[in-house]
């Protein structure tokens, strides 16, 4: 049954609230370190934590009163309930989203303490979390996985091109191709001092670190995990005609946001050994947080793991940032591998199960897995409107099916048991 005018009406008033109420939270703008921290940190040659106490996050004001924000999304909570009723399909989803930002809002209130970590792990999981009951930890897959990419990288095959490309030229090609990806929608790419990765997205825009040096892979990945993933679900978001606050993600969409983003590099063929292995690596450091070790630990183990000094000092002030030093570890990095699996798996199960429709409905928005039940109903409703926006690989399903439809079997092969059979072929 279509929904009446006005009860899209209300909807979309609720929905604009949610998206102007999240405007001022930047969750990475307060939780950063500054370009000193990493300066004395070398300077002390790695032997010195660096100096952030929990009162160093005072500095950097939130940009809002959390008392007042917190009672904000609790008081749109509130008239969801009262206009939209509790049993309304879309209230499930608009009520977690103003529950969550009001949990972020404790988070970055609690920045320099231990209970910035316990609220982290609520809202983006942690390292012991199981996949499904019986399943490995999300740390023994960055353990399992670690083995076989030590391995590969041995390979000189597997050596990447010299970064060689500045931050600029990076800049110029990706605005080209972000302008034929997305050629009426005023995307940006631009250079930024403020960011803590070699690159980001916003609304509109893909930053790119100064100073940072890609190659052409690199770019290839920036272009599907930033471009097609991050920035096409949230213009595709924005374009909901009454959910509009799908075009902004809750710290729960992250794991499927992330998940789909890895995916899509993988499945185009544009990530290697070398990001896995980076990834896995985050993982590796939040487990390692999360077990007791310090800045120092989680930064010696990556140099022992052959990282650059400056590829082990990015991952290891990424999972302390909002923390300190010696404090439980910001958990956001679990979500990349975790939400792997997860997309992967529900994408092979929707395809052994024939039903493909469902898979460009993971890009109509910030959304998360579980999600989807309540977004094809909203679909029926008229409430939701398919993607304006979808991957090429996600465009045409043909390729991605042929791939996804022998998973389940391969799957299921004892893989002991192929290695004692093919161990006479590759020896």
């Amino acid at each position: 049954m279509a929904a009446t005018p006005e009860y899209l009406a209300t909807v979309k008033d609720l929905s604009n609230r949610i998206v102007e109420a999240q405007k001022p939270i930047r969750i990475l703008d307060a939780i950063k370190w500054d370009a000193d921290i990493k300066r004395q940190f070398f300077a002390s040659r790695g032997q010195q934590l660096p100096q952030i106490a929990h009162n160093y996050y005072d500095k950097t004001p939130l940009g809002f009163d959390p008392h007042d924000k917190r009672k904000e999304f609790h008081n749109i909570e509130r008239d969801i309930n009262r206009q939209l009723g509790q049993l309304s399909p879309v209230t499930g989803m608009m009520r977690r989203a103003c529950r969550e930002y009001q949990m972020v809002v404790r988070m970055l209130e609690a920045r320099g303490t231990d209970e910035f970590g316990d609220l982290s792990q609520e809202l983006y999981g942690s390292a012991s979390d199981v996949f499904h009951a019986g399943d490995p930890t999300v740390a023994q897959l960055g353990t399992n996985m670690e083995a076989t990419l030590v391995s590969l990288l041995k390979h000189t095959s597997m050596q990447e091109d010299p970064k060689n490309i500045d931050a600029e030229a990076a800049v110029a090609e990706l605005n080209a191709r972000m302008g034929q990806v997305f050629p009426n929608d005023g995307i940006r790419v631009m250079i930024s001092d403020g960011i803590t990765a070699d690159a980001a997205a916003g609304t509109d825009y893909i930053k790119i670190r100064k100073g940072a040096l890609l190659n052409n892979n690199d770019i290839d990945v920036l272009e599907a995990h930033e471009g097609w993933v991050h920035l096409g679900t949230t213009l595709n978001g924005m374009a909901q005609p009454y959910c509009t606050f799908l075009g902004k993600g809750q710290p729960s969409s992250t794991v499927t946001q992330e998940g789909l983003a890895v995916l899509t590099e993988i499945i185009t063929l544009r990530s290697t050994p070398t990001r896995l292995y980076k990834l896995i690596n985050r993982v590796r450091a939040v487990t390692l947080a999360e077990d007791g070790a310090d800045f120092i630990e989680v930064y010696n183990y990556l140099r022992e793991k052959e990282l650059s000094e400056d590829d082990s000092y990015q991952i290891a002030s990424r999972v302390f940032r909002g923390s300190t030093p010696t404090g439980k570890p910001f958990t956001k990095d679990i979500a990349y591998m975790k939400g792997f699996v997860q997309t992967f798996n529900f994408m092979r199960l929707a395809v052994a199960q024939g039903k493909l429709d469902k898979l460009p409905l993971l890009f109509v928005g910030k959304i998360q897995l579980e999600d989807m039940p309540t977004v094809v109903q909203l679909m029926q409703e008229g409430i939701i409107v398919p993607p304006k926006f979808v991957p090429p690989h996600f465009a045409d399903l043909k390729g991605l099916a042929a791939w996804l439809s022998f998973s389940r079997f391969i799957a299921g092969l004892n893989f002991q048991q192929l290695e004692s059979d093919y161990a006479s072929l590759l020896s």
